[in-house]
């Protein structure tokens, strides 16, 4: 009898000890596959506390290099280290660290959507379903520097009322939702809740009735009584929410042609179930970080789990 894939990946598992760890913009193929599905946060969480040998990130190398930074006897696994990030590509490290040497009594706050030389220069890494806990636990009157997702910062900037000098970065997949367009649909569609992602344009955000993380998302669509939801964020979590809501419709937001369909993140989409099962099979490719980089890009890390714990810590 020919095995499936999904059959072979689960024995690799078992016999690796390992466990898959999945972003909500994974393919759904994938996302069912996992031990753990969830946003950033829960990832890192779940990462951490992971008693496996060996742990399959199926999301960005970012992602993966986060869990080896606080896990760093584990052998991490991404299915495919081209799986990149333009946040990524917006913050090179050498420039971000002369930004934050130029303002030496400030506090870097840097979204985890960043590499890990990034994360070594930053005082405080958050997602964006704990960033508004990150700023508050800032003191009033301390300078904050927020990067490299400008959105994100603004969001937070205005409704924390906190003064904030941002990075210039941003995700390609949430700059394509399309303001006007976005309009328009509502317009056709008045009974829809609109749900958005904070990494999206503060013209889109203008229009939606609740914003937040992917956890935020889903907790809306699940717990709304609302059947129409208009969704700005990467099409994966679809996934999700039809499970939880198999009643309602969703529709995709725009782009500036009006069309749907265009949010899809072409790096979470380079991930496959071939390539999970051959990562397993040959414990590769695996994430590798320099012991100096790593303990560096610790703290910033460490002080997220702490405050998301409810923990609290100094800013010195």
């Amino acid at each position: 009898m020919i095995k499936s894939i999904e059959q072979e990946i689960q024995e690799l598992k078992e016999q690796r000890n390992a466990v898959i760890l999945a972003h909500y913009y994974e393919a759904g193929e994938i996302q069912d596959i996992a031990d753990f599905t969830g946003d950033s946060l829960y990832l890192a969480q779940r990462g951490a506390e992971s008693q496996a040998d060996v742990i399959l990130l199926a999301g960005v190398v970012f992602m993966g290099e986060s869990v080896k930074i606080l896990s760093p006897d584990k052998t991490v696994l991404v299915p495919d280290l081209k799986a990149g990030c333009s946040l990524v590509d917006s913050s090179p490290s050498k420039e971000y660290g002369e930004w934050k040497a130029a303002n030496p009594n400030s506090v870097l706050i840097s979204y985890i959507n960043c590499s890990a030389e990034v994360k070594a220069v930053s005082d405080i890494i958050c997602t964006s379903s704990n960033a508004e806990k990150i700023v508050n636990a800032v003191p009033e009157g301390k300078k904050i520097l927020f990067g490299p997702d400008r959105n994100l910062g603004n969001f937070l900037s205005k409704k924390l009322n906190r003064e904030m000098e941002m990075w210039n970065g941003s995700c390609e997949v949430h700059m394509q939702f399309h303001a006007k367009e976005l309009y328009n649909l509502i317009q056709k569609n008045p009974d829809a809740v609109v749900l958005a992602h904070p990494e999206c344009e503060p013209e889109v955000l203008q229009y939606a009735d609740h914003v937040g993380s992917t956890s935020f998302i889903l907790e809306q669509a699940k717990n709304s009584e609302a059947k129409k939801f208009i969704i700005a964020t990467e099409d994966g979590i679809f996934h999700q929410i039809r499970k939880m809501r198999p009643d309602a419709e969703l529709i995709q937001a725009p782009n500036a042609e009006g069309s749907c369909g265009c949010s899809q993140c072409p790096y979470m989409k380079l991930n496959t179930l071939e390539k999970i099962r051959d990562a397993l099979l040959n414990l590769e490719p695996k994430i590798e970080l320099d012991e100096d980089l790593r303990q560096r890009a610790h703290g910033s890390l460490d002080r997220m789990m702490k405050i998301s714990r409810g923990e609290s810590i100094s800013f010195s």
